[in-house]
């Protein structure tokens, strides 16, 4: 029994005289082509043969029996189909007539070909520029791309999106080369059946294996980062974690817990911290922590004190990131203060440190290396205590 071979395809389907001249190298070296797929051909493995191959264009995917007949009087057997493109084969001992002696009246075979991919280059174009259009929105229409970058939420539509920009920009590459083709065979130029293949088929080999990888790892991505997220009821004490606590901020014994504004999941989202991981940031804390002091009312004296605090927490992979992430966090979490109030100050523990205080809001952005912090704290605790809070789980992070 004749062993099955499979061969990834050295170039693009619409190149016909590169596709002849490899399926002859082949059939040279015992390798017979039965069937073409999408990226790789199906061989026999059986004695080497000299072999001339021929492909006709049409623009019905199946060849009728009839054509068929007609080319194997003429001594060409029928091999097999891909889209459009029909290979026959003949060994050289038969020395049988070319399919198509007359390029002129070859280009006729095109013309219908011609105007399909054309249709469908156009219609893939404006999809394409349609994706870009909205990926563009997702990284820019808030100005924040370090954001989106980091927190991993376009990773996979960018690479994606890129990937089918190839799809389109090799859709428009046929049109373009079919056409051409088309226009030398009007001119008297002869289809070359011996046309050197090995360059592109380097060049398929190494862009296919990269693409495998790319998008393999695409699909996987999003699963990882579900897989690793978690979001659970903040602990009364977490020294492990490295974030803000109210109670260190506020260092008042009679601090307790607020209660529960909204409970799902078995989790107390006024209280809670959730886990995130992306490539860029592979650690990330993002929590909320709400408390009240009994007896003690707010200086306005309409309610009870109920002191809060929100954290983010980055570690990045990259630590040149850190500056634009605190920038683009200024930008997307701050709706009532414009980025004029946030002002830079020097401290021998930060790279960077920037503050914005306002009555009981005071809202710090840190970063030392590659971690950055987040903390927008409510109450009356001073700003120094925050900023040395931050310090202290900085180190933790770091770690």
């Amino acid at each position: 029994m004749n062993k099955i071979v499979y061969k990834l395809r050295p170039s693009d389907y619409w190149r016909i005289g590169e596709h002849e001249n490899w399926f002859a190298d082949m059939a040279a070296k015992g390798f017979h082509l039965k069937k073409m797929g999408v990226q790789f051909a199906r061989f026999v493995k059986d004695e080497p043969k000299k072999i001339r191959y021929r492909i006709d264009v049409c623009i019905k995917k199946k060849i009728t029996a009839e054509q068929i007949q007609m080319y194997a009087e003429s001594g060409w057997d029928y091999v097999t189909s891909y889209q459009f493109f029909h290979v026959f084969s003949s060994p050289e001992e038969r020395n049988a007539p070319e399919l198509h002696t007359d390029p002129a009246e070859q280009s006729y075979t095109l013309k219908d070909l011609d105007k399909k991919l054309a249709r469908n280059a156009g219609i893939v174009m404006v999809s394409i520029l349609l994706m870009f259009g909205m990926l563009f929105s997702i990284w820019f229409l808030d100005g924040t791309p370090t954001f989106v970058l980091v927190q991993g939420l376009a990773i996979q539509q960018t690479i994606l999106t890129i990937f089918i920009g190839f799809t389109a920009y090799t859709t428009l590459q046929a049109s373009i080369s079919i056409r051409a083709l088309r226009k030398d065979l009007i001119e008297g130029k002869q289809i070359n059946h011996h046309a050197p293949w090995k360059k592109h088929h380097i060049r398929n080999s190494i862009l296919a294996f990269f693409c495998t990888v790319v998008v393999g790892l695409t699909a996987v991505l999003p699963f990882v980062q579900l897989v690793k997220a978690d979001t659970k009821t903040l602990p009364e004490a977490s020294p492990a974690l490295p974030i803000v606590r109210l109670a260190d901020i506020e260092k008042n014994p009679a601090l307790v817990r607020g209660e529960s504004t909204y409970m799902g999941d078995n989790v107390d989202w006024g209280n809670r911290y959730t886990y995130e991981w992306s490539p860029l940031a592979p650690v990330q804390y993002e929590t909320d922590e709400n408390g009240v002091v009994p007896g003690k009312m707010w200086e306005y004296g309409s309610s009870e004190y109920t002191p809060s605090i929100h954290t983010r927490v980055y570690q990045l992979s990259i630590p040149g990131m850190a500056d634009n992430l605190i920038s683009d966090l200024i930008k997307r979490y701050n709706y009532e203060y414009s980025v004029e109030d946030f002002v830079t100050i020097k401290h021998p523990k930060f790279d960077h440190l920037i503050v914005h205080e306002e009555e009981e809001l005071k809202e710090v952005l840190a970063s030392e290396g590659k971690n950055v912090i987040l903390v927008r704290y409510h109450g009356y605790a001073d700003l120094d205590s925050v900023i040395e809070n931050i310090e202290e789980k900085i180190k933790i992070i770091s770690k």
